[in-house]
């Protein structure tokens, strides 16, 4: 059973997939980057400041990209990886020993070229790729916080964001995101199986979650996309 290490833990999202790691139990122990001392009861999660990644000796890590949230103070004790320092925490990782890396990359749903779909999206993923992970998949989500931020922002500001909004509508509905839930519950599967799978470096592409979360009661869709195997059961994305 991996020893997995989470980044990330305190928003939404990352918290989701600590929790569900947890829950499955099939992990030798979950630790969490907190930047705050952390009082943990959970068994088998235990809190880790910099200094302590060495004596944890995680062979798997999940770095997750959430907005913060501050709904009642804990969530300032995690540490928050922010996407441009994805280069430089990877390589990181990988002189710790970390040999299966799950990176959950934000973007604005629906303005991915096709053809990046299904292949890296910038040069920092490409170098991270090229640190040697033996397993590695980029899951790409869908940015959060824009509410919060317009809230915020001056009138016209706001205006403009409204405006932008309504392109939301124009997107169509399977390449919307999918829930925070199934995203996590996708990424803590991974981080879980990954290190059986044939070695390589992946990108988790949108049809996937969306098969995902038509069938929440069962991980077969990231089972048979980890395997090469067509997505079946599932009902096709929904398009204009």
């Amino acid at each position: 059973m991996p020893r997995v290490l989470v980044l990330g833990g305190g928003g939404a999202l990352g918290a989701r997939v600590v929790e569900l790691l947890l829950s499955a139990r099939r992990c030798q122990a979950v630790g969490v980057w907190t930047v705050q001392p952390l009082r943990v009861a959970l068994r088998g999660l235990v809190a880790l400041a910099d200094a302590d990644f060495t004596g944890f000796r995680p062979d798997t890590a999940v770095v997750v990209f959430d907005r913060a949230r501050h709904a009642n103070g804990r969530e300032a004790a995690f540490g928050q990886p922010q996407p441009v320092d994805l280069p430089a925490l990877a390589t990181r990782l990988r002189h710790l020993g970390v040999a299966s890396l799950v990176v959950v990359v934000p973007h604005a749903p629906g303005l991915l070229p096709q053809a990046l779909k299904a292949g890296l999206a910038s040069l920092d993923e490409g170098a991270v790729a090229a640190l040697g992970f033996a397993h590695l998949v980029f899951m790409r989500s869908a940015q959060a916080g824009a509410a919060a931020d317009a809230a915020a922002a001056p009138a016209p500001a706001r205006l403009a964001r409204w405006l932008l909004g309504q392109l939301h509508w124009m997107v169509p509905q399977g390449d919307q995101p999918v829930r925070t839930d199934t995203v996590a519950r996708v990424a803590a599967r991974l981080a879980v199986v990954l290190p059986q799978a044939t070695p390589g470096t992946r990108v988790l592409p949108p049809d996937v979650l969306w098969a995902a979360a038509q069938a929440p009661a069962t991980d077969s869709v990231v089972d048979d996309w980890l395997a090469g195997r067509p997505l079946t059961g599932v009902n096709p994305r929904p398009r204009w």
